[in-house]
């Protein structure tokens, strides 16, 4: 009775994962969860006070679909300060959390046997999304030495009269590989006199490390703000991620008027209080708290790196941004699900195998966790593996 599109969908991993090790910390069992996708710092108390403060005020009837002119002007000024990008209030969407703005893009360009370039590793939503949508994912596999992105070379062969759009996420997850300014110049040539929409993740765009400069792709010329929409959110760099924050920023008019037709015919507008709680994490009054948090990140990072180096056979990219680690276990074992599984049983610890990412052989922690239970896990982990079987 069920559709085929519904079928085809596969549950997310990274939700599966965190969900198990929930449960098992539930039943007593103690567990050291990396698989976790969201800061474990609580909302800053600007939101707080805002979410409130709209409570208080009654602010919890129907908004306009794509929001209210508040939290459009928020966005819009948070885009010219942070990325230097000019958009109009109505070239603003803001949706619940960026997973449902790259849904519903995805849901309004891609039909049937569409092509959508996916550099792999991967998030693992990206590629459901486009089956869901009766695309056909692309994959191109990046370098592990150069932190997995991919090169306009790559781009180049990859492309096909079908293909319609590129994800490109930076700083992404699972890696933490951050995109220069000279690797995205030669992509943008690379897609000049093409129709490919590029579909750009900036999620976790303030958690960079080591002074490495961020670039928003659209940014670049006038050619790449025409063809990009620029998808971003609170989640992470917000600490909201249960507040399911989003939004999307773009010169395509066909396209915003059909993803506000879809959405208005879907969920409507997103949560009233959440928009009025975001402002001020746009207007920037939470900067220091996000920066205090950065910084945690940085350090915690470091301490992560110190320990992994010392475990044999495995090896790594040292991230320079978002908050995670990806670990090559190909010396060790190839099956990266058996590896994750045997990991959780025997040593409690659980992280998320990287054939969810499109990368066997391969798994990813967060460290979005206490520096303790970062070296208390990473040392089970580093005991594992020691005598794998």
């Amino acid at each position: 009775m069920l559709t085929k599109r519904s079928q085809v969908l596969e549950e997310s991993i990274t939700l599966a994962i965190a969900s198990l090790a929930n449960e098992l910390k539930a039943r007593g069992e103690d567990i050291i969860s990396f698989s976790a996708g969201e800061p474990d710092f609580d909302t800053p108390r600007a939101i707080k006070n805002a979410a409130i403060a709209a409570i208080e005020k009654g602010c919890g009837k129907y908004t306009a679909v794509p929001g209210i002119s508040e939290v459009l002007k928020a966005v819009q000024t948070k885009l010219k300060r942070d990325n230097k990008l000019d958009y109009e209030t109505s070239e603003i969407i803001v949706n619940v959390g960026a997973k449902h703005s790259l849904f519903q893009c995805i849901e309004c360009l891609v039909e049937k046997d569409d092509e959508v370039i996916i550099p792999a590793p991967y998030w693992v939503s990206y590629p459901e999304m486009v089956k869901f949508a009766e695309g056909k994912p692309v994959f191109i596999e990046g370098l592990e030495k150069n932190g997995f992105k991919i090169t306009a070379e790559q781009l180049q062969k990859a492309i096909t009269p079908k293909t319609k759009v590129l994800l490109l996420n930076s700083p992404s997850n699972p890696i933490g590989s951050i995109y220069s300014k000279k690797e995205l110049l030669e992509i943008a040539e690379v897609l000049k006199n093409t129709n490919i929409v590029v579909l750009s993740d900036e999620m976790y765009e303030k958690l960079r490390y080591d002074n490495t400069e961020f670039i928003a792709f659209a940014s670049l010329n006038e050619d790449t703000l025409k063809r990009t929409v620029t998808i971003n959110g609170l989640s992470k760099c917000g600490a909201m991620p249960g507040w399911r924050f989003g939004y999307m920023a773009s010169k395509n008019k066909a396209l915003n008027s059909a993803v506000k037709r879809l959405q208005g015919q879907s969920t409507s507008n997103i949560c009233s209080i959440t928009q009025y709680a975001a402002i001020p994490a746009l207007n920037g009054e939470c900067d220091q708290d996000i920066e205090t948090m950065r910084q945690a990140f940085e350090k915690r990072r470091n301490i992560a790196l110190d320990i992994l180096e010392k475990i044999p056979n495995i090896s790594f990219y040292k991230p320079e941004g978002a908050f995670y680690l990806f670990i090559n276990i190909q010396k060790i074992e190839k099956d990266s699900m058996k590896f994750c599984k045997k990991l959780l049983e025997e040593e409690k610890v659980a992280v998320v195998p990287g054939v969810g990412f499109g990368m066997d052989g391969y798994f990813r922690i967060s460290y979005a966790t206490s520096e303790d239970l970062i070296k208390k896990g990473l040392e089970r982990i580093a005991k594992f593996v020691k005598n794998y079987h």
